[in-house]
Parts: C-alpha cells; structure tokens; sequence
C-alpha cells in the first residue's frame, strides 16, 4: 500500500493576488506555492512546507504517496501529489499540485515496475537484458496502490518477453496498458554494434562530427 506514514502536511490558505511576485514572497518565507483540488470541492491556493514534500517525494512510493492533509479552516482529508515543478538548475521544489482522494473510489496512477534477479539469458547465454516499460498503469482503490511491482526476471532466456500480461496480478489491481506491450526482453548485441572499425578509421563518425563542428565554431560568429 501507498498509505503514508508521514506526519500530517499541514497548508495554509493563500490570500491577495497569486502571480509571481506573490509566489517569489511565498519561497522567501521557506514555504512554497500549492493548489489543492478534487473531491467536488473548490480549488484553495495554499501554502506547504517544502521538506516535507520532498521527504514524501522521495519515499519507496513517491508521488503516489497518501497522506494526511490538514487545509487551516477545512476538514482534514486524504491527498496525494499530482504534480510538481523544480527550479531547473537548483532542483529546489518551486510549486506542487494536490488532489484530494475519496479512499472508497478507485483512480488510475502509473507505479514503477522493478526487475528482480539476473536473467538466464543474460547469465549464461551471453544476452542483454532491456528494461522497456519501467512504469505501468493501473486502476485500483487508493489504499491498495502498490509502491512497486516486482518481477522476476531469472527465468527469462535469451529472446524471451516479458509482457505486461505476466505481471503479477491480483482481484485488487486492474492493469489498464495492452497485456501484450513488452515490459521487459533478453536480446542479443548486433554484430554491427560489436564490429571493429573499418581500416584506417580512428575515431567513431560522431565524434569526428564533433570536433568538426567545434573547429567551426568561430567561423559562424
């Protein structure tokens, strides 16, 4: 299950003009700007403290974490995070979404798929393992969002498919994608790939084509 164990997220309403003067102000004061919606009620423009945010963001379920929010003036509920924004370089928490969550009605969420074990195919036939769906969706009850799904690999020979139809699957969850979409494959490197450089050649074509353009770089000034 997903359901926190986290302190409660306490917000505090927003009042005046929400543009991004007011924001800037907002960050200042070690908070920063949210949204809270859902559950048939109004939008609220809040404020929230940005450690704890993080700290639920980069727990084993991350964003499909759910918590106690406490909105000041409003009864408490269950929320998640829907949505965030980053300052490109700092990586610092600019704005979040919350969504307040009926615990009785079932919503669709993406959960991160986990490889457990070394192929065979990878072990003892000389293949490479590709990891192709790292996330899936899935449509369940908010307490019964999985932080991941595992899935074993060590049966997998070379060529063989995992599909999302041999993921695990129980009554609790319905897997939305097409059971026959690859999640995972052993595959084997090309021969071109593993190719010696043709004679006389000293470097790979992309790197040629990088210093290339670099020596020519005055040039377009």
């Amino acid at each position: 299950m997903a359901v926190s164990t986290f302190d409660a997220v306490v917000a505090t309403p927003r009042e005046g003009k929400f543009n991004k003067n007011a924001a800037r102000r907002v960050r200042v004061s070690g908070k920063i700007p949210a949204v809270v919606y859902g559950a048939g009620q109004d939008a609220v423009a809040v404020t929230v403290d940005p450690k704890i945010i993080t700290r639920i963001l980069h727990s084993d379920s991350g964003h499909n974490t759910i918590f106690d929010l406490n909105v000041e003036g409003s009864p408490a509920a269950k929320a998640m995070i829907v949505d965030w924004q980053h300052e490109p370089i700092k990586g610092k928490l600019l704005h979040i979404d919350l969504k307040r969550i009926a615990m009785d009605k079932a919503m669709r969420v993406s959960v991160p798929v986990q490889l457990v074990g070394t192929a065979t195919g990878v072990k003892n036939q000389g293949g490479i393992l590709e990891h192709v769906m790292r996330e899936v969706e899935i449509e369940c009850l908010p307490g019964d969002i999985p932080g991941h799904i595992d899935v074993d690999v060590s049966g997998l020979e070379l060529h063989g498919v995992i599909r999302i139809a041999d993921l695990p699957h129980s009554g609790q969850i319905k897997f939305l994608g097409d059971e026959d979409a690859t999640v995972a494959h052993v595959t084997i490197i090309k021969e071109e790939a593993a190719a010696e450089p043709v004679e006389g050649a000293t470097e790979p074509e992309v790197a040629k084509k990088g210093k290339t353009e670099t020596a020519e770089a005055p040039a377009k000034k």
